[in-house]
């Protein structure tokens, strides 16, 4: 799609003010990825512990009423999700101070009352404990910590080592950066949102080895050109494909979180803000990276393809 003509953009000429901005974002980050552990994160059921209940109802239930129903009894955060049969209904809640078969029998007596014409039956009651939870934070900073050195081992082989060192800072900086926002917007963290960061990581991979591929490209062909103007003319040749390709992407994502439910919303939400944060990090962050390498002035070597 040629929504315009050439571009001829100073992409580099404003680095320092990025990194800048993106290294503040990175630090809160951070304090986010130290918060989870410490339990001063809002923390969901599959980290913190809690309980899920299974019920299976004798008519279709509307959701959105149950969950009015219940936040009025005093069940704020429990998290409802719906089958693709209508009268079955799973309800989450994070591990309380009581008994949690007790909560489980206030729930159902929630539903007693206000769905007195619609009676229920308990399929399956589930716990998961603190132990449990912790054991699964443990996984998910592992399942992170694996994919950022699978991406490390892929571009250094697919282009070299340097283009891998970069591609790793700008994904890190990128989940960073999404952990970051959802923690300061006190969304839930779960195993949904850790999805939505491995999701994260390969778009943004993606988005990176494309402007990576039009750098050396032009490192072949304009052996006598300067790291800067090269680098500002590789990212503006694929400029259109990177918006064309994002917005797309962002069109599924804006349906998904208006449109897909109160279940999947925090998911839609995190990588809406990582697609954006992506394509950012591809121009503004691993692209400069490059620059600083040492001995960058000799210019970069060349892989084989």
């Amino acid at each position: 799609m040629d929504i315009w003509g050439e571009t001829n953009i100073d992409f580099l000429g404003k680095r320092w003010i990025l990194f800048a901005i993106s290294g503040i974002f990175a630090i809160i980050g951070i304090i986010a990825v130290i918060a989870i552990p410490l339990g001063k994160a809002n923390l969901g059921t599959d980290f913190a512990g809690g309980i899920s209940i299974q019920f299976r109802f004798e008519k279709p239930l509307e959701i959105d009423h149950v969950r009015k129903l219940l936040s009025e009894k005093g069940f704020k955060d429990a998290n409802l999700q719906q089958f693709a049969e209508p009268n079955k209904l799973l309800v989450r809640l994070k591990s309380t101070e009581g008994d949690l078969a007790a909560t489980s029998k206030a729930i159902g007596e929630v539903f007693s009352q206000g769905l007195p014409d619609n009676p229920y039956a308990v399929d399956s009651t589930t716990e998961v404990g603190p132990t449990v939870g912790k054991k699964l934070q443990k996984d998910a900073l592992w399942a992170i910590t694996i994919s950022l050195i699978g991406i490390l081992i892929y571009v250094a082989w697919r282009f070299e080592f340097r283009f891998g060192i970069a591609a790793v800072i700008a994904t890190f900086h990128d989940v960073l950066f999404v952990m970051g926002f959802m923690w300061l917007l006190n969304k839930e963290m779960s195993l949904l949102i850790i999805t939505a960061l491995l999701t994260l990581a390969g778009y943004s991979l993606t988005d990176t080895v494309v402007v990576f591929d039009r750098i050396r490209e032009n490192l072949r062909k304009r052996t006598k050109e300067e790291m800067i103007p090269l680098i500002n003319r590789s990212i503006n040749e694929v400029l259109r494909r990177t918006i064309v390709t994002s917005l797309t992407t962002l069109l599924a994502l804006v349906a998904l979180l208006f449109f897909g439910g109160e279940v999947i919303h925090d998911f839609s939400l995190a990588l809406f803000v990582g697609v954006l944060v992506g394509t950012y990090s591809s121009i503004f962050i691993a692209s400069p990276i490059l620059l600083f390498w040492k001995g960058q002035k000799k210019r970069p070597g060349l892989a084989k393809t």
